[in-house]
This record gives structure tokens, sequence and C-alpha cells, in this order.
């Protein structure tokens, strides 16, 4: 049996991509779905003797994401802890409120953010169902869904739903071991942060605070924020705190 099974969306770049490196450790078994595989991390984890699957998959496609969902859990190995950390997202539509008229663009972005996370993680714990195994759900949220920025009305929205998923799937399986948490990250320096930097300020009004936020280099590596993450998803009380930020944590 190995220690400990993971399964982490958004791998490629960015936080996830930080996150599949700190989770890359002897006796740990990584999945990782994402829009491409990362030879560079599959080296690493050949080189460390980790098992490593990378699964190439776009989670806004709910067709594809819901088949990869269920073949997924139908191949879970015996595992100590299980661990599943949803991180893949998107900010995109970035729009004034009464200029959000791309529905497809709306629906893409609730499909990646809210639905996908749905899918696996329903799939996930129907597999886990019995086994009183150690279950361990980080949902990667967004301060932006505990406070309204002007122009994120549909990442706010997303991130909000995330938080009130995460209080329901506690509420639903805590009594059968499952912990999970709503966990915002900070600001940090990802490709996210480049397309926010890129918006147009008439529909994003604080354009100018997050380039200063770059500019004077207040925004936290993702090497950094990633090792945080996993020292917080290792602690006794995880859980404890449902909807949480990394930032009151040293």
């Amino acid at each position: 049996m190995i220690d400990t099974l993971a399964i982490l969306t958004g791998a490629s770049r960015g936080l996830g991509a930080a996150l599949a490196r700190g989770l890359l450790k002897p006796g740990t078994r990584l999945v990782t779905l994402a829009r491409r595989t990362d030879p560079d991390l599959a080296a690493q984890a050949n080189a460390e003797g980790v098992e490593l699957e990378q699964l190439p998959v776009d989670l806004s496609d709910l067709a594809v994401a819901g088949a990869t969902a269920e073949r997924l859990a139908a191949a879970l190995p015996q595992a100590r802890r299980y661990v599943l950390i949803n991180n893949a997202g998107t900010v995109n539509p970035v729009a004034n409120t009464a200029e959000l008229t791309d529905a497809s663009a709306i629906a893409s972005a609730f499909n990646l953010n809210v639905t996908a996370v749905m899918l696996l993680t329903a799939r996930f714990l129907s597999a886990l169902r019995g086994q009183g195994a150690d279950v361990r759900i980080i949902n990667i949220s967004s301060g932006a869904g505990r406070n309204p920025n002007a122009g994120w009305g549909v990442y706010c929205a997303t991130k909000a739903a995330l938080d009130m998923y995460t209080r329901v799937l506690n509420a639903e399986h805590a009594a059968q071991g499952v912990r999970a948490v709503s966990l915002a990250p900070g600001i940090v320096d990802t490709d996210m942060q480049a397309t926010i930097r890129s918006s147009d300020e008439a529909s994003f009004p604080a354009l100018a605070r997050f380039q200063e936020f770059h500019a004077t280099g207040k925004l936290s590596a993702p090497a950094d924020v990633a090792a945080r993450i996993l020292a917080y998803l290792d602690r006794d009380d995880f859980g404890k705190t449902e909807i949480d930020d990394i930032r009151n944590y040293n």
C-alpha cells in the first residue's frame, strides 16, 4: 500500500506546477490533470523514483472532464491517505457586469472553476466510500470569492460558489472522515496575474493596484506558496477551518 495518493488539477504551470513538484516525494503516487503534460515533471519523478501519471485534459469540457474523473476513480490504488487538490481555474472573462453577454465564456469559466470540481470530487468520494481512509481535499479558492472586485463578476461568483460547495461537502461527508478546505492562496506570481495585468482598465478598475503589486515585488513566488499549502495539508488540524487563507499561516 502506498502512503499517499494525490490528485492535482491545473498542474502544468504556476501554482499547480509548483504544487506538483512539492508532491513528488517517496511514498506518494501523484496523478495530475492539466491541458498539457510536463516533461520536466516526468523527468524529476523518474529521477526520484516517484510514481507519476499525467492526464492531458481540458477540464472546461465537461464531457471529457466527467469521463476522465470516472476512469480515474475506477482505478484508485489502496493508500493510507488520499489527497485531492482542485487547483485549475480561470479569471476570465473580465468585464463589467453590464457587459457580461458572452454566454459561452461565462459557462466555460463556471465549468472549469466549479462544475469540473464537483464532477471530480464526486467520483473521488464515491470510489473511497466505506474505506475509512484519511481523505483531504483542498479547493483552491480566492479572496475574490469573499470580497467583491469590479470586473470580476464571474470570477468572484465562481469562487464564492466553491466556498459554499466546500461547506456542503463537509456537512455531508465529515462523519466519514473526509476533510475539505476552500483555501485562498494569496496573490501569487503566475500567468493568471499576467492575464490580470493585461486587462482593460475600463473593465477592471483595480488594474493599477495589481500592476503595482508586480512592480514592487509584492507577489508571492509559486514555490513558496506551494510549500506553505503542502505544509498546511499535513497539519493535524487540517479541515478545522473550512474557509481559509494560507496567509493566515507562517
